[in-house]
């Protein structure tokens, strides 16, 4: 879809071959998957984008930390990324 108008580039997805995996790159947000065919790493592109913007996933409730064992009272970081995040 590349294309030489700039707003057009909003648009845009690149995708390659590498190591026997298909990439899929938007420009637009910079978010990059991968799959085995170009369908996956299409596919698997569109649900990296829609985390990416919000459109999907949620924080867990309560009740479901306590059914993956976590007790909500210790899974708090107040304004801080959690540990585990890289700038």
């Amino acid at each position: 879809m590349a294309s030489s108008t700039p707003d057009a580039r909003d648009d845009e997805i690149r995708l390659w071959r590498e190591d026997g995996w298909w990439i899929a790159k938007d420009v637009a947000t910079g978010v990059t998957s991968q799959g085995s065919s170009r369908a996956a790493a299409l596919s698997n592109l569109d649900e990296a984008v829609a985390l990416h913007e919000g459109e999907i996933g949620c924080e867990p409730t309560d009740e479901e930390l306590r059914e993956a064992g976590i007790d909500p009272a210790d899974n708090t970081t107040g304004d801080e990324e959690p540990p585990d995040v890289l700038k």
